[in-house]
């Protein structure tokens, strides 16, 4: 099958539908998914997102906050840029439905919450399910437009390379990827004027991870392979407080706990936050979630615990009423005890390189949300940045690619069909299985919240080794949706593994050992190539 349109959206979460949304004024979108459109980090993301929205915030405030989380690698531009943008944003939300919690007694008025990092309230949230309440309203839009195509169950298994599939030219340009549909096996050629990655981040690298399922870093792996610069991928954000229980699967709780007064303390009751760092519990993710590393390989604990039982129960419950609910599922009442919690990976800094539109360094690509680097967030992401970065770029990749399809109704180029030459059906399965563990395994002791030279040494041979048996295997099997994965996974592995070896510092999310120091040396993105 070959489908064709004016863009190719490849992700589903608040960048992917929000650009959909925009271009389809211009002209057909397909929307490519590998599950149901709402499956997506923004779902599950809770506490909202940042923005200045009262006149006791400004914007040189919020600026300045991105600044400091970023550790000296923000792009100034980019920084001022997608702040000032953010309020405009933030009402398109509200007038495609989204209702934001406002504060009581004051129905016109938002209740704006305050994160790690953050010195003002600046946060914009719909209780503690913001991510919910923003997806569900652009699922929605989505389904009812008359231009856009969706297509559920699909996984893109690569980028169409015009210098591959078409033939030689001075610069690399993207038309679209293959596909391939889940249910039925097939994989089709879909071809756009445009093509975005809006895939997300790459959580499942790693053995613990508060992401979801689909977060197995598709758009770095298929950018990279296409030829796109990639940028920062040592820089990995360790969200501080999953509930730690066997049967929870990572459940995150929210930032927003500390910034209404809750506090992290050993399970003697003891406070630790004030002995790392002046902000105590509300430090920036990378420097908190390190003190619960540092506390828990001293003690030997299996887990910290997050206090916030001190406060009037009515107050809690009607701050974070799913957290409550989903907490007490696994026997825990948050407003009469602490809620045991440890570290895991949450978000990727790093991804795809891209301009203050979105566009990579591909021709007629474009990347945005998580999988992107845009220069917002450096060297650690400020809390609830990621989802406002998101909407900003979606608004600006969407102008942009109208404007590039719209001066240019050229014919899209002949593709051939999707070759599967000789391979076959695989009848063992348990080495897809068996390298997913072994990868997210080394990479969550070797490349996890603390590094170290020899760690990442032993991660690259690794990596190695396992990148050539996962290669083998993709060209004599059939293509399935869980080796697309694997693939993915092994290169965003190794990605990260060489962006680290080659940063011989400890700046924002990376921290080694044997380079504990800054080094102004470094205070430059880490670029990768093919």
């Amino acid at each position: 099958m070959e489908v064709t349109s004016d863009f190719l959206v490849i992700g589903t979460g608040i960048a992917g539908l929000t650009f959909a949304l925009k271009a389809a004024e211009s002209g057909s979108v397909a929307v490519v998914t590998k599950r149901n459109m709402s499956e997506s980090a923004t779902y599950y993301a809770q506490g909202g997102i940042a923005s200045v929205l009262s006149a006791e915030d400004t914007f040189d405030a919020h600026i300045k906050d991105t600044q400091d989380a970023g550790a000296g690698l923000c792009k100034n531009g980019i920084v001022e840029m997608v702040v000032r943008d953010g309020p405009a944003r933030i009402q398109e939300l509200m007038q495609l439905g989204v209702k934001f919690s406002s504060r009581k007694g004051n129905g016109s008025e938002l209740d704006l919450g305050k994160e790690g990092g953050h010195s003002k309230r600046r946060i914009v949230h719909a209780e503690d399910l913001t991510g919910r309440a923003v997806e569900e309203a652009l699922v929605s839009a989505v389904k009812s437009h008359p231009r856009i195509s969706v297509y559920e169950d699909h996984i893109a298994i690569d980028l169409i390379c015009h210098t591959k599939f078409v033939g030689p030219a001075p610069e690399e340009t993207v038309w679209g990827a293959y596909v391939l549909n889940k249910d039925t096996g097939e994989i089709s050629t879909f071809l756009a004027s445009a093509t975005v990655l809006a895939t997300g981040g790459a959580g499942k690298v790693y053995l613990y991870t508060s992401n979801p399922d689909v977060a197995t870093g598709d758009g770095i792996a298929m950018g990279y392979r296409a030829g796109a610069e990639i940028a920062n991928m040592e820089f990995v954000q360790f969200h501080p407080t999953c509930l730690y229980h066997s049967r929870a699967k990572s459940f995150l709780i929210s930032e927003a706990v500390r910034g209404e007064g809750g506090v992290l303390v050993l399970k003697d009751g003891t406070p630790f936050m004030k002995n790392h760092h002046p902000m105590a519990d509300l430090a920036p993710r990378d420097i908190v979630a390190r003190a619960i590393d540092y506390e828990l390989k001293k003690s030997g604990d299996d887990c910290v615990y997050l206090d916030i039982s001190f406060k009037p129960p009515e107050f809690v419950r009607g701050r974070f009423p799913n957290i409550y609910r989903k907490c007490l599922d696994f026997a825990f009442d948050m407003t009469r005890e602490p809620l045991p919690v440890v570290p895991a990976a949450h978000y990727t800094c790093g991804g795809v390189r891209t301009d203050s539109f979105g566009r990579s360094s591909v021709g007629r690509l474009y990347v945005i949300g998580e999988s992107a680097c845009t220069g917002l967030h450096g060297a650690n992401r400020l809390a609830s940045n990621s989802l406002l970065e998101a909407l900003v770029f979606a608004h600006r990749a969407a102008e942009d690619a109208v404007k590039l399809t719209g001066a240019e109704r050229q014919g899209l180029p002949s593709i051939p069909k999707w070759q599967a030459g000789e391979a076959v059906v695989s009848e063992e399965a348990v080495v897809i299985t068996q390298n997913w563990d072994e990868i997210r395994r080394f990479m969550w002791n070797y490349v996890g919240i603390v590094r170290s030279d020899r760690r990442l040494e032993r991660a690259e041979r690794r990596i190695e080794l396992l990148k050539n048996e996962i290669n083998q295997y993709y060209w004599d099997f059939t293509i399935t949706s869980n080796l697309v994965e694997l693939r993915n996974i092994a290169t965003v592995a190794e990605l990260i593994i060489r962006s680290a070896l080659t940063r011989k510092e400890s700046r924002g999310l990376h921290y080694n050992l044997d380079h504990p120091e800054r080094d102004e040396k470094y205070l430059h993105d880490t670029i990768l190539k093919t």
